[in-house]
């Protein structure tokens, strides 16, 4: 029986879970750098701080959903690194995000072999994906320090969006899954789908609106 410490953690993580959704979708189809924008960004932040703490919490400490384990990494990382991203706006190399990412990586590594040891059985479209896009992002991240300054430029552009996006992702898909368990994994992986799509739209038009500044300031 679920005791009301764990029931308030149920509750305070899906309330601001749903909150960070609605500020993120929001944030998709507002203005960009507004102070609207701004505020909405701080607030979805805040709640994923929540929802990272609640979530790690219900794992650890309630032993329930190893699944939320995962996306919880997943979207607490990418969230750390859009926002670092976006206050840097460079690819500096700082020891505290090589930390987070040792500490994302480590946390996934040790998810998968607990698997392993308890002989859990999970379907491996989602967990895999899940640990691949993880490494992906991490190896980007390492990768981009070696890119030069002179060439980075305006590539933190691509990185906020494309890891905020992918924060809410991994949000969206625990949210869907929950609601739909009868559906698994499709209910867990076209979430996912759907917001790679509007990443790879919003990278575009990002691209195409520098590409008009840069025209712009050449006539």
């Amino acid at each position: 029986m679920d005791t009301p410490l764990h029931l308030s953690n149920i509750f305070i993580h899906v309330t601001s879970g749903t909150t960070a959704l609605i500020a993120g979708f929001l944030i998709l189809f507002k203005t960009k750098g507004t102070s609207l924008h701004v505020k909405l960004g701080q607030l979805f932040i805040y709640c994923m701080i929540v929802v990272v703490t609640t979530g790690a919490f219900g794992v650890i400490v309630f032993k329930r959903n190893l699944f939320l384990l995962l996306i919880t990494v997943l979207a607490g990382y990418n969230t750390y690194s859009g926002f670092r991203i976006l206050k840097e706006k460079s690819n500096r190399f700082y020891l505290k995000d090589l930390l987070a990412m040792l500490g994302a990586l480590t946390i996934a590594w040790a998810f998968i072999y607990y698997l392993k040891l308890i002989g859990f059985y999970w379907n491996p479209v989602v967990i895999y994906s899940g640990v691949g896009y993880l490494l992906l992002v991490v190896f980007y991240d390492v990768f981009r320090y070696c890119i030069p300054v002179s060439v980075y430029g305006n590539l933190w552009r691509y990185e906020h969006s494309s890891k905020m996006i992918s924060a809410m992702g991994a949000l969206l898909s625990a949210f869907v899954g929950t609601l739909l368990p009868d559906y698994k994994p499709y209910s867990q992986i076209l979430p996912s789908l759907l917001m790679i799509l509007i990443m790879f739209f919003l990278n575009v038009k990002i691209y195409l609106r520098l590409k008009k500044k840069a025209m712009a300031a050449k006539s």
